[in-house]
């Protein structure tokens, strides 16, 4: 069975957020269990494309539209990701560093969707399934099934993750000709609220689409930026599963990107060595708990209600524990958060370091998740693998995954409102919980030994993949 993932993200190759994780990790998981699972990306102008050795497979034209595009498809030569990996390249629009933020990004995903289509239909490309992730590859199960050009296609079952519903891919109708040869009577499929709406045309037109973490599938009908309706009226198509952790990227034992690495035999020591080093780094009082938030700093994040449960906490308990913050995102908060006094127990750090923030989840104590949306949430997960408590707002995949220290076989902290008072509450909890060393130390060997690795996710996507090739 062959399964075509189609993403804008891809980690080593160009990560944004946790898309970009899942689609480095779970292909290669598929490929354990029997599946030809590729990834096929925009090209991408990073260290990765620089650093690596890429053939060149496929070279043709595609049309946005009037606009004629020539186009690249090449492949990484040795496989290092466990799995094959294509890129699409078209020179001018998929060549550039960023994922994401130009203002011709509508063109360059729709290109790029247009593009993939175009390669598999010129070269007989065999694929069993096409799994979409996200908007950025929404309009494909559209195109295959009411485009004339793609009728080859049409009976290819589609598979569309949803990793975030904020985001939808809007497009204004406008901009309808750049779709090749549609059939103008199922335009309908691509309206949402008057415009076209890259992700609500993929749940319409997909065979299942899946949500990364079964609470927030259900969520969806609740809160998904205008798309309730189509959510509630499509559940019968929607399938939640957990994401997965890569072991392989994130374990103590192994971790090259850490000082000190431990097991859970040794957590206590292990992660003492790493939290002292990391204060040390920051100036902060390793006798002290130390809390972390990494992330993107941005409203569903629950990001700008941060400054105010820091600047509350650190009022309140007077020297009793630590913040450090490893993020970036809108200006506002950025400032807010640098306008906290540094001191010996708040620090912050602005930007993405994929190698400090393996240090933090090793030498933080605590982890704090405040968010609004949180689909699955991977920071969780990454933290328990390192012996590191969350403190989570219940919601998502961040309910489905953290079982509070009030609970039967409880790990975590839980806390119901994205407001200061509510997170203070949580973290007077997690500061008396570090006092008792024993209890602590509990956890954290529990935390430790939960499996969130991909073996399952894989093993529930190929079932869904088995079930759809059987049906048609």
């Amino acid at each position: 069975m062959t399964v075509f993932h189609l993403s804008a993200e891809c980690y080593p190759v160009a990560k944004v957020g946790g898309l970009g994780d899942v689609v480095g990790a779970l292909p290669k998981y598929l490929v354990n269990e029997g599946i030809d699972a590729k990834v096929i990306l925009p090209f991408y102008d990073k260290k990765f494309t620089q650093t690596h050795v890429f053939e060149t497979v496929f070279t043709g034209q595609s049309n946005l539209g009037n606009r004629s595009l020539a186009f690249e498809v090449l492949k990484e030569s040795t496989n290092v990701l466990g799995f094959e990996l294509y890129l699409i390249k078209i020179p001018s629009l998929l060549d550039r560093v960023d994922v994401y933020g130009y203002p011709d990004e509508i063109e360059q995903f729709v290109a790029y969707q247009i593009s993939v289509l175009e390669w598999v239909i010129t070269q007989h490309i065999q694929v069993d399934v096409f799994h979409c992730h996200d908007h950025h590859s929404g309009l494909v199960p559209f195109l295959i099934q009411y485009s004339t050009r793609f009728d080859s296609l049409r009976d290819i079952p589609t598979v569309v993750t949803i990793h975030n519903a904020q985001y939808q891919g809007w497009l204004g109708w406008d901009k309808f000709y750049y779709l090749p040869n549609v059939d103008v009577s199922k335009t309908g499929l691509l309206d949402w609220a008057g415009c076209i709406n890259s992700l609500a045309t993929a749940v319409k037109c997909c065979t299942r689409y899946t949500t990364v973490s079964p609470g927030y599938l259900e969520e969806l009908k609740i809160h998904s930026n205008g798309l309730e309706h189509l959510f509630y009226m499509e559940q019968q198509k929607g399938l939640g599963i957990i994401n997965g952790i890569d072991p392989d990227v994130w374990n103590p034992e192994t971790d090259t990107m850490i000082g000190d690495n431990y097991l859970a035999s040794n957590l206590k020591n292990g992660k003492a060595l790493n939290k002292k080093t990391l204060c040390a780094e920051f100036g902060l009082d390793d006798s002290k708990p130390l809390i972390t938030f990494i992330g993107r700093l941005v409203i569903e994040k629950a990001a700008d209600v941060l400054p105010y449960i820091f600047s509350a906490c650190l009022e309140k308990f007077k020297g009793e524990v630590n913040f450090l913050v490893l993020g970036s995102g809108e200006k506002y908060i950025e400032e807010a958060l640098s306008n906290i006094p540094i001191s010996n127990n708040y620090n912050v750090f602005i930007g993405y370091d994929e190698q400090l923030s393996h240090r933090v989840y090793a030498g933080a104590d605590f982890i704090l998740m405040p968010s609004r949306v949180e689909p699955c949430g991977l920071n969780q997960l990454y933290a328990l693998k390192y012996g590191t408590i969350p403190i989570v707002r219940s919601t998502g995949g961040l309910k489905d995954t953290v079982i509070d220290i009030k609970e039967k076989n409880g790990y975590g902290i839980r806390f119901e409102n994205t407001t200061p008072e509510d997170a203070c509450q949580a973290i007077e909890t997690a500061i008396k919980l570090f006092a008792d060393t024993k209890k602590l130390n509990m956890l954290r060997k529990k935390a430790m030994g939960l499996d969130f690795s991909w073996n399952q996710s894989a093993q529930q996507y190929k079932q869904l993949y088995n079930s759809l090739i059987t049906i048609l």
